[in-house]
């Protein structure tokens, strides 16, 4: 599947910013079943990328000059659905069982985790824990928040791709499954979850890295594109940073996606007001 993808996000304030400072993780890279045959990241400021830790490709954004409003434009073409190749791990897998605040667990999470700890057939377990968070925490926009955790989501019973992935990871590192979430991009043909999307790895002893997007009950396919992976949200979020100065802060972004010729397009705007930093 050969996929153009064109993702807007903009910031604007209610007073010039002084100084601003973001990571982005807004480029994808080849592997996993993907292949970027172009990609560009356009910005008002400057860009220098590196490696991180995981393996992603990051570019800080850095704006030294009074600014109102930030505008990035990622867009290129990734071609999907092309044969997994050897994956190669560079952490100690232990790495992926670590806790951090978004993914720890109870003693309810870990029970209902142990539900699918069998010595065979991993795969369908996962498959089943899967399908089992997903009546446990049903898919409800604006039922939590950025910075809502795996235990708070499960505990609410109500979620978003960003909880589903959380918990998902959190209930495997509780039974000793390395895994990390996924920041990424899904298409469907009726535009209707073209929005920045998350899913969890994880990691099996005979298969490697598997992918698993829990909001939809599938595993990772061809309609998926990867743009980073972490231990949790903040390691893998498209965007993050901080600014002095700007007043109260509001976010809006687009997703436009075309496939053999039929363009699709998707907005949402995100208020978000802070107080001054």
């Amino acid at each position: 599947m050969l996929l153009n993808i064109e993702h807007r996000t903009q910031y604007s304030y209610s007073e010039p910013v002084n100084y601003t400072i973001q990571q982005l993780r807004l480029t994808p890279q080849n592997g996993f079943g993907q292949l970027v045959n172009r990609w560009e990241i356009k910005v008002n400021g400057q860009l220098s990328a590196f490696e991180d830790v995981y393996g992603n490709l990051v570019h800080t954004l850095a704006i030294d000059v009074p600014h109102e409003k930030i505008t990035i434009i990622a867009k290129g073409e990734v071609e999907t659905g092309l044969p997994l190749v050897e994956q190669t791990q560079r952490l100690p897998l232990s790495i992926y069982l670590r806790d951090t605040p978004l993914t720890t667990t109870d003693e309810e999470m870990r029970a209902f985790a142990k539900r699918f700890l069998f010595p065979r057939d991993q795969q369908k377990a996962l498959e089943d824990m899967m399908h089992a968070t997903l009546e446990r925490v049903a898919y409800i926009r604006g039922a939590t928040q950025v910075n809502t955790s795996a235990l708070e989501a499960f505990q609410l019973g109500q979620g978003v791709c960003q909880d589903h992935a959380h918990i998902f990871v959190a209930c495997c590192r509780s039974i000793g499954l390395p895994a990390r979430y996924v920041s990424g991009y899904l298409f469907t043909e009726d535009g209707s979850l073209m929005q920045s999307h998350a899913w969890a790895d994880v990691w099996l002893q005979d298969f490697g890295w598997q992918s698993f997007d829990v909001s939809n009950g599938c595993q990772a396919y061809e309609v998926h594109v990867r743009l980073a992976a972490g231990l949790d949200y903040r390691s893998a979020s498209p965007v993050e940073g901080m600014r002095t100065g700007g007043g109260l802060e509001s976010m809006g972004a687009s997703v436009l996606v075309s496939q053999s010729g039929t363009t699709l397009s998707s907005e949402y705007t995100e208020q978000a007001q802070q107080m001054q930093q």
